[in-house]
Parts: structure tokens; sequence; C-alpha cells
């Protein structure tokens, strides 16, 4: 009998399905969009219904689309949009309100009183996460605040909370299962990184029945079955990961200074730091990879805002290019940015600057530029950005061996190339670059028995290699310039007043 892996892969914007062999080859894939809701400015929501309805979908589509039946799938792994938080009734698994999205911003005020009391340095030594919207703590505690009787539900334990994770394994095993994996707990400000435990004090000061939360199982433990009816016959759940995680889990980063970048509209980066977590540095986030084995891996995580999107401003804003992958052949018409510094602080900097009235600056130009040096220049501003975050994660205490890559702008070699001279560290691209989707496949594989972590290992195949050709001193004298250039974005709208 034929053997595969699912995949459910549910992130912001569309669920997908994709079928591997236990090799770690893609067989099929299915996706489906779903709305935003924007109910006010700066609110982000998700019908919970339209998220479960979609994933189902695709995941029954994906199926039928490769002609494998449910008994021939070894085991499903789940991964999703992290932080993005749920309530639902016990039982009926009814939702009590709609999801409230990562991206949304309306507990601004109630972290900006968690800092006035002098509490972020608690939260952060415990859960390694700033006090920010962005977290599901605060996000639940505002449910708590406002949705009419809920309070009350939660503390009798009729009312459940879960990230997406949780949702969709709720529904998927019929109300058997409420559950979550620690890289997911680590997202929502309540989940100690020390303990691997929820912690009772910050969930006092968060006001937060410890009756609604999830049970913490390991990344590659057992979460239940799916019901019969869902797709013919009871899948095996063996396997849940947070996006970003299981990117680093698909990019076979399994050791102490391995990490991923992910570049899509900005750039995700990943560094894995090991069996301890280590403390992040100013703008980083310190969080649980996995836990395989019955051993927690740890990560340093850290983002960059602007990546795709500058590529997208060079086509949509100047008109230098008509479509994004002539960014390169453009770009390769020049030896070098001719001592142009493009920043793109469009919506301000993130690490290690982290000023939001920075904005965006050409530096260096001449007669002599060209379309060609601005779009070289625009290439390196992504990878000196790239190269900032991985120093504050060296500062740390933590070296990068090397440098994995997925995303939209892994296509583009000379962007890889800039990416290896600039950090000094090999950059490689695998051949399957839907590495997400595949890390929780992979992660399912281990968690049924039927792949161990070298079998992950072997799954990840190099497709190209791009080693570091620049001197050391070309690329300290480069930064340099990129700091000084930087330097005169700082403050600027603020200035302007």
């Amino acid at each position: 009998m034929r053997r595969y892996l699912l995949a459910l892969d549910q992130d912001t914007t569309s669920s997908r399905a994709l079928l591997f062999s236990l090799e770690g080859r893609p067989v099929a894939m299915a996706q489906r969009e779903f709305r935003q809701l924007y109910p006010r400015p700066g609110w982000v929501e998700h019908d919970p219904l339209e998220i479960w309805e979609s994933q189902l979908g695709v995941a029954q589509e994906v199926l039928q689309r490769a002609g494998v039946e449910a008994r021939e799938v070894v085991a499903l792994g789940l991964t999703n949009q992290r932080e993005t938080t749920l309530v639902f009734e016990r039982g009926t698994g009814k939702p009590l309100y709609d999801a409230i999205v990562w991206q949304d911003r309306r507990t601004a005020s109630l972290c900006q009183e968690l800092k006035a009391q002098g509490l972020e340095p608690l939260f952060r030594e415990r859960t390694g996460l700033l006090l920010d919207p962005y977290f599901s703590g605060t996000k639940l505690r505002w449910l708590l605040e406002n949705v009419p009787g809920l309070k009350e539900k939660a503390e009798r334990g009729e009312a459940l909370f879960g990230t997406v994770d949780t949702w969709l394994l709720y529904r998927l095993t019929g109300g058997r299962v409420h559950a979550t994996d620690p890289s997911n707990a680590s997202r929502t400000l309540l989940f100690n990184l020390h303990t691997l435990s929820w912690d009772e004090e910050l969930l006092g000061i968060l006001g937060i029945p410890p009756a609604m939360l999830p049970e913490v199982r390991p990344s590659d433990g057992e979460f239940g079955a799916t019901l019969p009816e869902l797709f013919g016959a009871p899948i095996p759940i063996r396997g849940v990961l947070g996006d970003q995680q299981a990117a680093l889990f698909g990019q076979a980063a399994l050791a102490a200074g391995q990490g991923k970048c992910t570049y899509g509209t900005g750039a995700f980066l990943l560094l894995n730091t090991g069996k301890r977590p280590v403390p992040s540095p100013k703008g980083l986030l310190s969080t649980v990879a996995w836990s395989v084995r019955g051993q927690a891996s740890y990560a340093l995580e850290g983002s960059v805002f602007m990546a795709g999107a500058v590529v997208g401003w060079l086509r949509d804003g100047l008109g230098l290019i008509r479509e994004s992958g002539e960014v390169e052949a453009l770009a390769r018409e020049v030896a070098d940015s001719g001592g142009v510094y493009l920043v793109p602080a469009f919506t301000g900097l993130g690490a290690p600057y982290w000023d939001p009235y920075a904005r965006g600056a050409i530096l260096g130009l001449t007669r002599g530029t060209t379309r060609a040096h601005l779009a070289r220049a625009a290439l390196e501003g992504v990878a000196f950005q790239v190269v900032d975050v991985v120093a504050l994660m060296e500062e740390a205490g933590v070296s990068l061996a090397e440098l994995r890559v997925d995303g939209g702008m892994a296509g583009n070699h000379l962007f890889l190339q800039i990416q290896a001279d600039l950090l000094g560290v090999p950059v490689l691209r695998p051949r399957v670059t839907e590495t997400t989707a595949l890390g929780a496949a992979l992660m399912a594989g281990v968690g049924a028995g039927a792949l161990d972590l070298e079998g992950v290992k072997r799954a990840w195949i190099l497709e190209a290699s791009f080693p570091p050709r620049m001197s050391l001193e070309r690329r300290q004298a480069l930064h340099q310039g990129w700091r000084r250039a930087v330097e005169r974005t700082l403050g600027w709208a603020r200035e302007e007043g």
C-alpha cells in the first residue's frame, strides 16, 4: 500500500493542504482563501467557521485530486498562523466570538498599562516575548472583558481558549481533543519557557481562568484522530507546529547554529539555539522551536519589515521593472551598487533600531547612478537588514553556521549571493521550498514513528548553494556604509513634525 503524510497549512489569508510522500516529496496541493474582517480601524478578525470549513474543504480536495484514500495517510500534521486567538463552547465547539488575528492592535492600550506597571521584564523573562498586541494573552483578556457572559462561562469551564491549531484539532476530533503544542503555546504570553507549562502568575495578572487553556502536548505527540466521516476513515494527528517553527523544522535546521529565513513581504529569521532558551536581546524574541521525543528545542526569532515588498515598490512605485522577476536581470547589469544605499524604512525600522519614525531613503546618488544601481541597492537593502538581525543574535552568544532560505525572493540567485556575501556564511536553498507544510508533514511522520530525525534530514535536499565570495574587509566596509545610511533615516518623520 502507498503511504503518505498530509499537512494542513492554515495561514492568515488562506487554508492549504499538501500531500507528501514519506520521503518528503510533494504529491498534490489545494488552497482556498477566506475573508479578512476589519470591523474597526486597527482591528482584524476571521470567522472561525470559515477557517474550519476552508481547511476541511482543501484537505478533502487534495486527497481526491491525488486519488489517495484516508487509510493510505500515515499521519496528519497541522501548522498554523500563530497568536490568532479564539474562544469557543466546550462540547458544541460553537465560536463565542470571531477570531482576533495576530495583526490586530486593539489591546495596545492594555499593553501600555502593563508596561507602566513595570511588568514587561517579568513577561519577558518568563515567556521570551514583549508586551505587544501581537501576542494572544492580551487578546484573550480583551475577550473576557468585552464578550457578555464569557468570563462566567470560562470560570465554569464551559468556554475554551485556543490558537488556530487548537481550534482545528477540536473540530477535526469532534471535540475529543483540546490541546496545543509548545511552539504555539510559547506565543501566547502565558507560557513559561523554563517550565514548559502555563504560568500561574501571568494568568493571574491577565485574569485568565486556567480552565480555559488547552493541554500542552509535545509537537510530535498524540493529538487523536480525525472523525471517520470527514475523510472516509480516521487519520491519526501526530504533529502540530506554529508556521515559522514548522518552516525551521522543514528546513531540517535541527542543530544549534542552524537557521532559516523566509522571504515574503517581510522576512522571518529563526535561529536554532539548542536545548536551552537564550535570553533575547532587545528587538528579538525567544521561543520554543518544538518538542520532539521528550526534548524541547528553542530558537531566537527576528523579523524584517520589508523584503519582497521592496521589489514590489521598484515595480509599482518607481516603475523600474514590469514584473518582480525582472529585478535580478536588471541588478546584474552592474558589478555593484556604485556606492548607492537604499534603506527600505517605508514603515519604520525593526531590529536593532526599533524606530517607527524612520523613513526610507536612497543615499549615495551620483550622475553615474542608473536603474540597475538602484535595483542592486534595493536587493542589498533587504540583505543588510537580515545581517543586522543576525548580528543581534550573535550578541546573544549563538553564531550562525549557515542560512537556509525559502519564500519568494529565494528564487533570485543574485540576491542569495548578495545575502551570503554580506553575512559571511553559506546560503542554502532546498529543492522543496514549501517548507512550512513540509515541516508539519515531517513532524507528523516522526510522531507516527514512520520517520526519525535522520529521516527528516534526508528529506531536505539541497538545490543550490551560495558560499560567500566577498573579503572580510569589503564586507565590513559595506556594512559601515549601511549603518551610516540608516543613521540618516532615523527619526525622520518626527523631525518633519
